[in-house]
C-alpha cells in the first residue's frame, strides 16, 4: 500500500486517525521520515564507495593539479565533489573524460548549482528528453550540446 512516488505507506502520515480534519495538512511520520533518510544514506554510502569514484587526491592527480585545486573547483561547480559523511568529497572518476571535462562547469551553471549530489543526480538520471538515456551517456555519446539544452531548459 504505497501512496507516492517515495513509496510511503498510506498510514505513516501524522495524525492520521482514518478521520481527515479539516485544515490540517497531513505530515510524513517520523518513522516514515527516518527510514527514508536511512535508506538514502544507504544509497549514497554506496555510490560514494563505487568502483568509478577516487578522493581529492586522486582526481588531482588526474587532473594534473593539487587538492586544494580541485577543492576550490568543487565550490565553484568546475568539477563535482560528493560531500561524505566524514570530511572530505568524493568524485566520479569519468567527469575528467574529454567529452565531460569542459561540460561540467556549463551544466553547473545552466542547473544553478555546485552540489555535487544535485549534478550527479542530473547526469546519472534516465531522461526522457534524451529517450531515456541518462545525460552522461548521452555526453559520451557526442549530445553535449543536446544536454546542456536540456540543462537550461530545467535550470530556469
Amino acid at each position: 500500500m504505497k501512496t507516492d512516488s517515495l513509496h510511503l505507506p498510506s498510514d505513516s502520515r501524522v495524525g492520521n486517525t482514518g478521520t481527515p480534519r479539516p485544515g490540517h495538512a497531513d505530515y510524513v511520520s517520523l518513522e516514515a521520515t527516518r527510514a527514508l533518510f536511512n535508506s538514502s544514506l544507504a544509497a549514497r554510502t554506496a555510490r560514494l564507495a563505487a568502483d568509478d569514484m577516487v578522493s581529492t587526491d586522486e582526481a588531482a592527480e588526474l587532473a594534473g593539479t593539487s587538492r586544494v585545486t580541485v577543492n576550490a573547483w568543487i565550490a565553484k561547480g568546475r568539477c563535482i565533489g560528493l560531500s561524505q559523511t566524514k570530511r572530505g568529497f568524493r568524485l566520479p572518476r569519468w567527469q575528467f573524460e574529454p567529452l565531460v571535462w569542459p561540460l561540467v562547469p556549463k551544466l553547473a551553471a545552466a542547473l544553478g548549482t555546485t552540489e555535487g549530489w544535485a549534478l550527479l543526480a542530473f547526469l546519472e538520471t534516465p531522461h526522457g528528453a534524451l529517450g531515456g538515456v541518462t545525460p552522461r551517456a548521452a555526453i559520451e555519446q557526442g549530445q553535449g550540446k543536446r544536454v546542456l539544452d536540456i540543462a537550461e531548459h530545467e535550470g530556469n
